[in-house]
């Protein structure tokens, strides 16, 4: 009896270090035609049962349906990144051809994210949510995004942004970035399901594993000395304000998680940092250049799932609304994507969330919560 249950501890294990062989890229789960075809009736059918992906008592039982009806292989790739943290674990995984996307029934891309029409995505959002129950973690929103918004994010190129450090830009490379590195309640998953890349950019991971054991370089990002201002979405007095300090790299310093946005902490000359803090940061970012994976360009119906405390995303700079063909660039539909986020414990984000809706988090900035006067009106 004693040799099995010491057989059993020893599978809970994982190998923390692993410094010959880090994780440079993140998995690709290939989905079946089979599968999609069961994604669809799942998705539909939930979408007669209750209504939209944000009913309450589908929420609830978000759990329950992911385990008892996502296909096998797609539960057991997220429930993974649920509980491995190791060094072997790059903190994303892609799901490529994961729906398919009717693109006459979704019809021209809108101009911006405010004028998507929901009925169009909500099957997806019952899709996308069943994914993050699988972890199994709670969709989520923050106020600070889009004043919430709701549990889902079309996420559209908006020719007013174009330069821009957000979702929203085109023109520029969007540097690897936590989601939201400037909250302490940061979501803990992220998912990014694709309608549209006709423009073929790449998209772009940077996981902290991919270091492999942490190094004297990275010592000093666990101090609290690094100031990080709120993202391009708001305007510079707003966005740098008197936030506290707070560290790069936090947890186990063996396998350590990351709050980092390169845009904001390094390139942003109004982010107040000391000198010493930058200059620690420069040598970070140094190392981590080489270490970002832009090798994978999205098609409709693939999704990333991340890990938002291993793993930041960004992508290339493009033009919004074109592709190439041959040596020319020719007009199409523009890079689509929807967003959703999540936390495995609501129990944690209850002092910030919003006292009648505990899946909206209020938190504005390190720790600091939208005064009382805008959560009343909610």
């Amino acid at each position: 009896m004693e040799k099995q249950i010491f057989a059993q501890e020893n599978t809970l294990k994982r190998d923390w270090f692993s410094p010959e062989n880090p994780p440079l890229n993140p998995a690709i789960v290939i989905i079946t035609a089979i599968e999609r075809l069961e994604l669809e009736r799942i998705g539909r059918s939930l979408r007669k049962q209750y209504g939209s992906y944000e009913s309450p008592e589908y929420i609830d039982s978000l759990h329950l349906n992911a385990y008892k009806i996502l296909p096998e292989s797609i539960a057991r790739a997220l429930m993974r990144m649920g509980t491995d943290f190791s060094a072997s674990q790059y903190g994303a995984v892609v799901f490529r051809g994961l729906i398919d996307v009717d693109q006459e029934a979704l019809g021209p891309t809108p101009s911006s994210w405010q004028e998507i029409d929901k009925g169009k995505i909500m099957e997806y959002g019952f899709i996308c949510s069943l994914l993050h129950g699988a972890v199994p973690s709670k969709p989520v929103e923050y106020y600070v995004q889009r004043k919430g918004g709701g549990l889902m994010h079309a996420i559209i190129p908006d020719i007013n942004m174009a330069y821009s450090q957000t979702g929203s830009g085109s023109k520029t490379e969007l540097f690897v970035h936590t989601e939201d590195a400037f909250l302490f309640n940061a979501a803990d998953f992220l998912s990014f399901l694709f309608l549209r890349n006709d423009e073929k950019v790449p998209s772009m991971l940077y996981s902290i594993r991919s270091h492999g054991k942490p190094g004297e370089a990275m010592k000093p990002l666990f101090e609290e000395v690094f100031k990080c201002p709120k993202d391009a979405n708001f305007s510079q007095q707003d966005a740098t304000g008197d936030a506290p300090h707070a560290s790069i790299l936090y947890g186990n310093p063996e396998a350590p998680f990351i709050r980092f946005d390169a845009a904001e902490q390094i390139f942003n000359e109004d982010a107040g940092q000391s000198p010493e803090a930058l200059e620690h940061l420069q040598k970070f970012w140094n190392e981590a250049q080489g270490l970002i994976y832009d090798e994978f360009i999205p098609e409709a119906g693939d999704l990333i799932f991340v890990n938002n405390h291993l793993c930041a995303h960004g992508r290339n700079a493009f033009t919004a609304g074109f592709k190439q063909e041959g040596d020319q660039l020719v007009p199409c539909e523009r890079r689509m994507m929807l967003r959703m986020m999540s936390k495995t414990s609501l129990i944690h984000i209850q002092p910030v969330a919003h006292p009648q809706n505990p899946y909206l988090v209020m938190e504005e900035h390190y720790g600091k919560i939208y005064p009382a006067t805008i959560s009343s009106t909610l």
